[in-house]
């Protein structure tokens, strides 16, 4: 119950706000709130996987910076991803300013949605490109030494003796999403997906390298403070980014359900602060440890999420298969794990 008490106090919060907010623009109340839990619900289920993977990156910083990812991370989450993002997404594409994309927002909702149908191929490639290149990495490490589906993921190790490899694959991907497009949308989908393959390739490099610089200089009474600093910030950075990647598709595809930006960041930011409340008890109680192939499921499950956003960027795939392939490769992790449990 501690993990979530936070958790539950924001959804009541958002729930009054929502109500309010309802009142004030003329919305019909009972439907402005079943949106807001539908939305929060649709965002666990979705991040469910996500939630695992920042439990195995935050397992390694500090517990200053575990505590900074609940708050300033959650206020990223919400104002940045769930209410800014969407906002500057429509500004660039629109080439208006922030406030005038603001006033639409609120004022001239089918105009808004409108912009961010048309900006949705270019976002969700570039989410898809960041999360496959952390899919294949994941499973391209030659070091990996537990595999949960044996004879595919021992020869996937395989492919980490090939430099480079994964970007190959992705760059592939890439390629193949851009020739199913119309013409006028090849460039900058192309553009889209390399920003997300270098910002994925920037950030890894620099947590690694600072993890390596870390343990160089460990017997070091002062230089590991230093060090574990920058690399927890990094690693910040980088858990940041993934649930950035994992939160576009629902940011978008939330506009099915509502063109009220309000209670769309409601209902997704009660979601949100599930997940990091989620993220806090599986670090704290040390779950990735007890239930090995966890992280493996989350890791497929990740590569069937970016192949999926891959697929939307040219062809509508409906939230519900998203959702519930997250929650098959999840599910079957667990069993898995509890299994391997009984065999010790």
């Amino acid at each position: 119950m501690k993990y979530f008490l936070g958790s539950y106090l924001f959804t009541a919060l958002g729930f009054i706000c929502a109500y309010f907010w309802a009142i004030h623009s003329n919305l019909n109340i009972l439907s402005a709130l079943f949106v807001v839990f539908v939305l929060s619900i649709l965002e666990v289920s979705l991040s469910f996987d996500n939630a695992v993977i920042n439990a195995a990156k935050l397992e390694k910083m500090s517990l200053v910076w575990q505590k900074r990812f609940l708050t300033w991370g959650i206020l990223i989450a919400v104002f940045g991803m769930r209410f800014l993002f969407p906002l500057l997404i429509v500004a660039i594409f629109s080439k208006l300013g922030l406030g005038e994309v603001l006033n639409m927002a609120l004022n001239d909702t089918d105009k808004y949605s409108h912009y961010l149908h048309v900006s949705h191929p270019y976002v969700i490639t570039f989410g898809a490109a960041f999360l496959i290149m952390l899919f294949l990495n994941y499973f391209f490490n030659k070091d990996k030494k537990i595999h949960w589906i044996k004879c595919i993921e021992e020869k996937l190790t395989c492919c980490g003796k090939l430099k480079g490899i994964s970007s190959i694959i992705t760059l592939i991907l890439i390629a193949i999403v851009q020739h199913f497009s119309p013409a006028q949308d090849k460039m900058q989908l192309i553009i889209s997906g390399v920003s997300g393959l270098v910002i994925y390739l920037l950030i890894d490099g620099m947590s690694k390298a600072l993890e390596r610089h870390a343990e160089k200089f460990s017997e070091n009474t002062c230089t590991p403070k230093f060090n574990l600093a920058n690399t927890c910030f990094i690693n910040f950075l980088y858990l940041e980014l993934i649930d950035a990647s994992f939160s576009l598709d629902g940011v978008l595809g939330a506009f099915a359900l509502s063109k009220d930006i309000v209670i769309i960041t409601i209902g997704l930011s009660i979601g949100a602060m599930f997940v990091r409340s989620l993220t806090i008890m599986l670090v704290e109680k040390k779950t990735l440890k007890q239930y090995i192939y966890l992280e493996h499921g989350a890791h497929w499950a990740i590569g069937a999420l970016a192949v999926i956003m891959f697929i939307s960027a040219i062809q509508e795939v409906s939230e519900i298969i998203t959702g519930f392939i997250g929650l098959f490769f999840i599910t079957l992790a667990f069993i898995s794990s509890i299994k391997e449990n009984k065999k010790v």
